[in-house]
């Protein structure tokens, strides 16, 4: 049984094909640039080289269409016959406080998502873009949304909610809601594995940080507050997005420089974070480490800003949870590719438990393997975990189209097993070994059952 997975952005579509009978993934790939003139295809098959090329995309339309002929093709394809797909997965955005977990896509469901439009403006059009066009080049097969909001709705009222007129709320959906929950209910999960515990006895500080970022506390497997809000700018300092700001800062702005209101917004969302301090420069972790060690000094403050606002949530959210946790744990490209990044927010972080290894962690760069960068002695743990979000989305497809589904408290995946082995990722790892041997010392894996 093969499952096709998509991630479809406001000009990106990224996709996967998931055989589910050998557990091992056939092709991943990544349409950008759609709507423009130009267009590019990136794409890898199992056992063979890359390929990119410059393609026309005018609409999602043709984007899906474009990935269907790419995993057919005879040189680059994977499958012989589209039938062989017999199901698709979709990456939601949002889906309010209506959605729990992942549901099949039905034209009632599809209306439900266009009613959160106005909740996530930039994210849910081209998510319902996608699922329609893959639903009409792909008629026969059932269609499956995974939300990232879903996680997040454990979130005790005490933290979703704001300190607003309740009316906001009772009448217009005003809340946290969280974003990035796939990716937290995979490492949650594996973190439970790999420290040997219950997930529902387990209590992490997760921070997953992408050119978009945001921390999740866990505690007692589920998620307990989140830095995400109604919106995805709200929370840690982002390559484009402020994070946290003084609210009446919009009105100083409109007041003071002749802003509109969108124009605001944009300048938060697109125009703050890294690329806002660095004047426009930069956006990646990486180019701004480069030019901080030049001398670069607004680079330098950038990584000091962001390192502290993710030692001040981490301190929080221990603070706010109550409990010892068991590990703080850091995720996707930059929480798993940068140690400066780590160093500045868990150095000097001792009295609360958890002890870096700075050595550990300059080592710890690897896409491939789960790590542990704290000192052997530490009381909290400190993993590097690679999410995968597209196992998750390919998972719940599969138990949805099967009948047994359920919420992840009453679900368990297949990574939850000590015996879980993510195929593609082992192969990497070994030739990863083989260049960077001392690797082989920060990996972590389950305790023996």
């Amino acid at each position: 049984m093969v499952i096709l997975t998509l991630n479809c952005g406001s000009s990106s579509v990224k996709y996967q094909v998931f055989d589910w009978d050998q557990q091992e993934v056939l092709a991943v790939g990544v349409i950008e640039r759609i709507g423009q003139k130009v267009s590019t295809i990136e794409h890898k098959a199992v056992g063979r080289d890359q390929h990119e090329d410059e393609v026309s995309c005018p609409d999602h339309n043709s984007a899906i269409s474009l990935i269907t002929k790419m995993i057919l093709d005879q040189h680059h394809g994977v499958l012989k016959d589209i039938s062989e797909i017999k199901a698709v997965g979709h990456r939601v955005v949002h889906g309010g406080e209506h959605f729990v977990k992942s549901v099949i896509i039905d034209d009632e469901v599809l209306k439900i998502f266009e009613s959160f439009i106005h909740l996530a403006p930039l994210h849910m059009p081209p998510n319902i873009l996608g699922i329609k066009a893959a639903r009409k080049t792909l008629p026969d097969v059932p269609h499956c949304a995974v939300m990232d909001t879903a996680w997040h709705q454990t979130m005790p009222e005490r933290s979703f909610m704001y300190a607003v007129p309740y009316e906001w709320y009772a009448k217009h959906n005003i809340r946290r809601y969280g974003f990035h929950g796939t990716s937290y209910l995979y490492t949650a999960k594996r973190a439970s594995v790999l420290l040997g515990k219950d997930p529902r006895k387990t209590s992490l500080v997760i921070a997953h940080i992408g050119n978009g970022a945001s921390m999740c506390a866990v505690k007692n497997g589920v998620s307990y507050d989140t830095s995400m809000g109604l919106t995805p700018l709200e929370g840690l300092v982002m390559g484009t997005r402020s994070g946290d700001i003084d609210p009446a800062m919009a009105n100083f702005l409109m007041n003071e420089l002749g802003m509109t209101i969108q124009e605001v917004d944009t300048t938060l969302n697109k125009k703050s974070g890294l690329i806002g301090l660095t004047e426009g420069r930069y956006s990646d972790r990486r180019d701004v480490r480069d030019a901080a060690a030049e001398g670069d000094k607004q680079c330098q403050l950038a990584i000091d800003m962001e390192c502290q606002r993710l030692k001040k949530y981490i301190g929080g959210y221990i603070a706010e949870m109550g409990v010892q946790i068991d590990a703080v744990v850091m995720t996707a490209g930059v929480g798993e590719m940068a140690p400066h990044i780590r160093k500045g927010a868990l150095s000097d972080m001792e009295h609360l438990g958890i002890c870096l290894d700075q050595e550990k962690n300059q080592q710890a760069t690897c896409r491939n393997g789960e790590l542990v960068i704290s000192t052997d002695d530490s009381p909290v743990k400190i993993l590097v975990i690679p999410t995968d979000e597209e196992l998750v989305m390919t998972e719940d497809t599969y138990a949805l189209l099967n009948g047994t589904y359920d919420i992840h408290t009453n679900f368990t995946y297949s990574f939850q097993s000590p015996n879980f082995i993510n195929k593609s990722r082992a192969e990497r790892l070994e030739q990863d070994l083989k260049k960077r041997p001392h690797l082989k010392d920060l990996l972590i894996t389950p305790p023996k059952a």
